[in-house]
């Protein structure tokens, strides 16, 4: 059950390209960083007000600045740049992403299985992602090696810092904290080029507002706050299991908000990349099940 509600937020994080595109194509993505992390930090404070401790600042300004500032900035460019399933599909790589800055920077080697399937996933976006084959923005493509980038850094500050500031401190005040700079930030850019920003508002309508909505209370508010949740009542392993939403998400938002489409061969090597990202933990599992069942 636990694993059908992982699916929920990877879901709809999944959606998050798609729905820009289609709902908010022309808005710069300080701003649209700014309007979904900070009204859906407020909003968890005021559901449960939190105060961080003086010596938590300094994490929370980190994981603000990599969680939320610099991440949700470069989620919107690649969303306003690559197609939805180029961009759901690319990010299961970040498994792969991760096992290589452990091993780089932490010397923790790899399984032989990890490494198996990260070159095998590997093999199957270079592939996927040939220039010759299909034609995609190389400034949509930075931003998502730059994404990964901060989820692996991001991570490894959270759970350093776990055991130390209580979770939901954490999650508010990095949405809350990065919020803010990008709302900084933003107002900067405005001045700088007030007509981009006179076109946006001018240009408010039903359809963006929905977008805007989507994005701030099902994507972020309710995601960040089952994906906690959930981890607290699950393994990391099964949670992964629920990620594989997110992708699908991203594939189904895109055939059916943007018309995309692509080659029966580009689908089996997005099938390729999702399946190969989660044979590890699959393997494991099943290692794990069949160990306890010789020993009992």
């Amino acid at each position: 059950m636990n694993i059908l509600l992982a699916m929920i937020p990877a879901f709809f994080w999944g959606t998050t390209y798609a729905v820009t595109q289609y709902t908010l194509p022309e808005w710069p993505p300080l701003l649209l960083g700014a309007l979904r992390a900070l009204p859906a930090g407020l909003i968890l404070l005021a559901i449960k007000p939190s105060r961080p401790a003086s010596q938590e600042w300094p994490t929370l300004f980190k994981l603000g600045v990599i969680n939320i500032a610099a991440f949700f900035t470069l989620i919107f460019v690649m969303a306003l740049t690559l197609p939805s399933a180029i961009s759901g599909v690319g990010m299961v790589s970040v498994p792969v992403f991760a096992m290589l800055f452990h091993w780089l920077f932490s010397k923790q080697k790899p399984a032989k299985l990890q490494a198996f399937f990260g070159a095998l996933l590997i093999g199957l976006a270079w592939l996927l992602f040939d220039p010759t084959a299909i034609s995609l923005n190389p400034i949509g493509m930075l931003a998502m090696l730059a994404a990964i980038s901060c989820i692996i850094v991001g991570s490894t500050i959270t759970k350093a810092s776990g055991s130390r500031i209580a979770w939901w401190t954490v999650l508010t005040w990095q949405l809350i904290i990065g919020g803010a700079l990008l709302a900084i930030a933003a107002v900067i850019q405005s001045i700088f080029e007030p007509v981009m920003y006179q076109e946006v508002f001018a240009q408010l309508s039903l359809g963006k507002v929905i977008g805007l909505l989507w994005i701030m209370l099902l994507n972020t508010v309710l995601g960040y706050i089952m994906y906690v949740w959930l981890l607290q009542r699950m393994s990391v392993v099964d949670f992964t299991f629920g990620g594989i939403a997110n992708p699908v998400a991203g594939i189904a938002a895109g055939m059916i908000l943007l018309g995309e489409s692509f080659t029966a061969h580009q689908y089996l090597l997005m099938a390729g990349m999702i399946l190969a990202s989660l044979m590890p933990q699959i393997i494991s599992l099943l290692m794990r099940r069949r160990q306890l069942a010789t020993t009992s």
